[in-house]
């Protein structure tokens, strides 16, 4: 059985830390290069960087920032946002990054999760997936959560697991930020369809919810913000609950 992971998000804008609820009512939540330094000495299994601006400021990474912390962690590093090209991913593997995650390009670029893979190995291209509960389904949205398409999530999450992706980030938008958990129907249906790792994200606020989202939402990880970057859980005691309840974690 593969052990589940504890992943923390730094979402940046402006180059610090951020955190919102719902994709809105973004508020500073620290400096990125010491929450990432200190996530790796807690223990988390990997890192992911978003910067969430950068599509939608038609801009590119900000690369700086991610050699910086690259040097600070010793831990896999996932970075994401403005990402287009093969020539950006080139880049950024060579700022630091082990993998890297694309979400609006993937669905305006057909060819893009592809081409990805062929050039750097599947094990590289995660494709993040923000996805809100409208009308009774399951809808994939881009530009940081502010464009609907008609895209479904569980049939986008099917095709980029065949062109190609290495792992899925699957954010509800609807519990993002809540701490109410997270949203176990659409994990479990993307996880029993793909057969790649899917990450979890939106909605951690108890340990008992990493709990739920490895036994009722099949998870392969699960991704967290706020809770860590506000002390209110640490890594460690997050892990041994998990263990005490005989998940298998790293």
């Amino acid at each position: 059985m593969l052990t589940k992971r504890i992943i923390p998000c730094l979402d940046i804008k402006d180059g610090r830390t951020v955190k919102g609820i719902n994709f809105e009512s973004i508020r500073d939540a620290g400096n990125p290069i010491e929450l990432a330094k200190l996530y790796s000495e807690q223990g988390a299994d990997e890192l992911v960087f978003l910067d969430i601006s950068a599509t939608n400021e038609k801009r590119k990474t900000l690369s700086e920032l991610v050699m910086q912390i690259s040097k600070q962690i010793n831990i896999p590093f996932t970075v994401g946002g403005g990402i287009n090209s093969v020539e950006d991913v080139s880049h950024l593997l060579n700022c630091g990054a082990d993998k890297i995650s694309v979400n609006t390009s993937a669905v305006t670029n057909k060819n893009l999760v592809n081409d990805l893979a062929q050039t750097f190995g599947s094990q590289c291209v995660v494709v993040a997936i923000d996805t809100n509960y409208v009308n009774n389904n399951w809808y994939v949205f881009t530009n940081g959560g502010k464009v609907k398409t008609e895209l479904l999530a569980l049939n986008w999450a099917k095709q980029v697991c065949n062109e190609g992706a290495g792992e899925i980030l699957l954010t509800s938008m609807n519990s993002d930020g809540t701490k109410n958990g997270f949203s176990i129907d659409i994990t479990a249906a993307i996880s029993e369809s793909v057969n790649i790792p899917v990450i979890a994200s939106g909605g951690a606020g108890a340990k008992e919810h990493f709990f739920d989202v490895f036994e009722k939402g099949k998870a392969d990880a699960a991704l967290a913000a706020s809770i860590f970057h506000f002390n209110e859980i640490s890594i460690f005691d997050l892990k041994n609950y998990l263990k005490q309840k005989h998940i298998s974690i790293r």
